[in-house]
């Protein structure tokens, strides 16, 4: 499966360089990842109100390629790598006229309120598979 956003650079997006501040990138694929597990049908505060069970990032491998500057048009392309009841791994690439700027691979865990495993109900599941 693979999901398409598109964002806009902001002025409050870069640096004083001119240039996107690095730490943005993950903001632009956090965003990305949110707006993936909508278009799947996924309510995630329903989905903590009701079985206690939140997305967490486990790890971030992030390779910064190229910048991007103030009005540059992006689109963050989300592939689901692997899924599991606990653990779901994508990778994210932030692109600039088809031109990946930006590369993570991200691991994601389940988890519940008290920080502990929790593990996805199968018909959840079966959305990102």
């Amino acid at each position: 499966m693979t999901h398409h956003w598109p964002i806009r650079v902001y002025y409050e997006d870069t640096d004083l360089a001119g240039i996107v501040y690095y730490a943005n990138y993950l903001k632009f694929i956090e965003r990305a990842r949110s707006e993936m597990v909508r278009d799947l049908g996924i309510d995630q505060a329903a989905l903590k109100a009701t079985q206690d069970i939140v997305f967490a990032v486990r790890r971030v491998e992030a390779d910064y390629r190229a910048p991007a500057k103030f009005d540059d048009e992006l689109v963050v392309e989300t592939k689901i790598l692997r899924a599991s009841p606990v653990r779901l791994e994508l990778s994210q690439d932030v692109m600039r006229a088809g031109t990946v700027i930006f590369a993570a691979k991200v691991t994601l865990a389940t988890i519940n309120g008290q920080g502990g495993v929790a593990k996805l109900p199968p018909e959840m599941l079966s959305k990102f598979c």
